[in-house]
């Protein structure tokens, strides 16, 4: 598709890494095409965000320009890795789609499968936690102390990942809420 320079708007967009983020401008012609050239971004929309952010001294980038700045630019390198794999943007405009993560212990977490519900920004709406032992727990942002996005739904991997709505909801219904922290 080809699209006149002008046609370009200003986004913001964030890489939410959980404790914490980045923040850039980024000319585009819309925020799908943001979405297509960086992983793990999400653009912000709400006006108050982008008010707010409007007072802060953050890096500007076009997203056909030859160099990106710092941080922007492995999330950069990253996408144009995914592109030409199979599966690329496969879930991306999806309302909700379902995956099945294996976790393998690390930091200390014991090793699971998660079931999760995730949304189209990329949080999670619900998850089950399916333990190594047997026992099978679901949770909820109310049971979080914060959320960020937990997948990129352009990434090619998340393909074969994906579950039915069917299996999450066969899951769900034997969870049982998780109280081992209280």
């Amino acid at each position: 598709m080809i699209f006149e320079e002008n046609a370009k708007q200003r986004f913001l967009i964030l890489h939410d890494y959980g404790m914490g983020g980045s923040w850039w401008w980024v000319r585009a012609h819309s925020a799908r095409e943001v979405l297509e050239t960086f992983a793990e971004v999400e653009v912000i929309e709400a006006p108050e965000e982008i008010e707010r952010a409007e007072g802060w001294n953050l890096d500007e980038a076009d997203v056909d320009a030859p160099t990106m700045p710092a941080g922007l630019d492995c999330l950069h390198a990253q996408r144009q890795a995914h592109r030409h794999l199979p599966g690329f943007g496969a879930l991306a405009d999806r309302t909700i789609v379902y995956l099945r993560r294996r976790w393998d212990g690390d930091d200390g977490v014991d090793p699971a499968d998660y079931l999760m519900e995730i949304g189209s920004d990329g949080r999670r709406l619900r998850q089950v936690e399916l333990t190594d032992n047997g026992d099978i727990f679901k949770s909820d942002p109310d049971d979080w102390p914060f959320n960020p996005p937990v997948v990129d739904l352009f990434d090619p991997e998340l393909k074969d990942q994906e579950i039915s709505s069917e299996d999450f909801e066969t899951a769900w219904q034997r969870a049982r809420k998780d109280n081992r922290d209280l």
